[in-house]
């Protein structure tokens, strides 16, 4: 039960250019970012496959397994209704599809894989929070476990499924240990191996030779080792958490469930009574209206409105060059990423699901560093205008001005799409918000950032041209790759500068008339 050696588990990448301005774009980061308080409540649903997984959850929601069936590498979102329904939100489309658990049941043929699948049931467990069942580890990239973890992050909570005969792998520890850096809670269950669960010789050594043991060190009153009955379940938890530890102390904290029949109810009950406390603590960490929300807001005195707008025209254009900049040297490592799992990893048939987890986590990274970006410019024109400290409730009327601004522009009314990667290695243009939504592999709150998200993925007639029976050719889709991948990069380029060219205008019709005005109407 010993993992491998990980001298730097835990420890964030920084291996990054330091950036001390306010425009500097976000670094990728593989751990989770903190819970919202209007993120909806969820627990993420991962582990090893093999391990009852799906079992599992079909006991905790009292259904047949089969009906938690997805497509490879797809999320499956279950939600409270009354009334069973599935529907699978697919790349390239605007509406959601009916989806089928069973591939022989009659029903529409989706062009690739959906990003999501969302099933409602009427479990009552469903009442308190819902379940996001994520992809296999042994699937997950290192883009994939950061969009896992986004989703953990926005969720709150992380239940990691792991038989007695299995052991955490290295890419495991490293994605235990992102959602332990995050203010999640993070849950095991340990299901039985193939062979049941551990015996009385695993609470001595594990697979590899080292002690492991089942209980404290015996105490005057213990009788020997020899002579006390050894529960092997506990020893199968005992040897996990300690693998574990060994590795991410940081989730010393965390509860273990030996995931049995009889477990059901105990794991129920604790997921309920974390979904309880978290729901009071979002409840209570934003107040219903944030000062400064209604109410005049005066300008500070003496202010031109001349030197306003060169200053802001100078800050989007550093920070749209910055981010362009970023991207396009992420942009260059996926390429590197890509190549290598063509030619020693998932080969040509694994192209279009490898790529489409690279866009998946490009899209956040991209969405991330302009959303920072925008509210760094807009914290500091504000300063300016209105003073140094401003109230919460402020900021939003501005960045709410800001955004009914954009939707009046032509090209603010442009950036609500989506860009979908072609067989051809071109990229064409989906717009509207519900395009949007189907990229999400966990839909959270409603955003109140000045843009809406960036969305990059790939059309379902990439898996059709690299999965066809016959078309390996590593050379072909190696150029194929690079050709796609410039085009996203030219693409990208173009769409930063077009968003922080329709901020640019938006905050500064929105600032000079607070000037000439002499107070916020917003």
């Amino acid at each position: 039960m010993k993992p491998d050696s990980l001298p730097a588990v835990g420890v964030p990448d920084r291996s990054g250019p330091a950036e001390s301005s306010r425009c500097a774009p976000l670094a990728a980061q593989l751990g989770a970012a903190d819970p919202g308080p209007d993120d909806p409540l969820a627990v993420v649903v991962t582990g090893p496959a093999g391990a009852g997984r799906r079992e599992l959850l079909a006991g905790l929601l009292e259904v047949e397994p089969g009906m938690l069936t997805v497509p490879a590498g797809s999320y499956l979102l279950v939600n409270h209704d009354k009334e069973p329904t599935r529907v699978a939100y697919v790349p390239g489309y605007r509406q959601p599809h009916s989806y089928r658990a069973d591939p022989l049941a009659a029903g529409p043929a989706l062009a690739r894989p959906p990003r999501r699948v969302e099933l409602s049931l009427p479990s009552p467990l469903l009442r308190h929070f819902a379940l996001l069942d994520a992809p296999d580890t042994g699937t997950l990239g290192a883009a994939a476990a950061r969009v896992l973890l986004d989703a953990v992050g926005r969720a709150g909570a992380l239940l990691f499924v792991i038989s007695a005969d299995q052991a955490f792998t290295t890419a495991e520890l490293h994605l235990l240990a992102g959602a332990a850096r995050a203010r999640v809670e993070v849950v095991f269950a340990v299901t039985p191996g193939i062979a049941g669960w551990a015996t009385a010789a695993d609470s001595t050594t594990d697979d590899m030779g080292a002690s492991v043991p089942a209980a404290g060190p015996p105490g005057p009153s213990t009788p020997p080792a020899a002579e006390r009955p050894v529960d092997p379940v506990q020893v199968s938890v005992d040897a996990h958490r300690a693998a574990l530890l060994s590795a991410v102390p940081d989730l010393a904290a965390a509860r273990w469930y030996p995931a049995r029949q009889t477990d059901h109810p105990a794991l129920h009950r604790g997921l309920r009574d974390w979904s309880a406390d978290e729901g009071l603590r979002r409840a209570s960490a934003r107040p219903p209206e944030p000062p400064g929300t209604h109410g005049r807001v005066a300008v500070v005195p003496g202010l031109e409105s001349g030197g306003l707008a060169e200053r802001l025209d100078r800050q989007a254009r550093t920070c749209a060059q910055r981010i362009r900049q970023h991207l396009a040297l992420e942009l260059a490592r996926i390429h590197l990423r890509v190549v290598k799992e063509i030619v020693f990893g998932v080969g040509c048939a694994g192209l279009p699901q490898l790529l489409d987890q690279e866009m998946a986590a490009l899209s956040l990274l991209a969405t991330a560093q302009c959303d920072e970006a925008v509210r760094g410019i807009v914290d500091d024109m504000a300063a300016r205008v209105f003073g140094a400290s401003l109230p919460e409730g402020v900021r939003h009327r501005i960045v709410r001005a800001v955004r009914w601004s954009l939707v009046e522009q032509p090209v603010g009314q442009e950036l609500d799409k989506v860009l979908l990667v072609t067989s051809t290695a071109g990229v064409a243009e989906l717009t509207g918000g519900g395009a949007l939504d189907a990229l999400a592999a966990f839909p959270g709150a409603v955003r109140d950032e000045a843009l809406p998200p960036v969305g990059v993925a790939l059309s379902g007639g990439c898996w059709q041209q690299w999965r066809v029976p016959g078309n390996d050719d590593p050379n072909g889709a190696r150029s194929w790759a690079q050709r796609a991948l410039r085009e996203v990069e030219l693409e990208l380029t173009r769409e930063v500068s077009r968003r922080f060219e329709a901020v640019r205008h938006s905050l500064d019709g929105v600032l000079t008339d607070a000037v000439e005005h002499g107070i916020l109407h917003a």
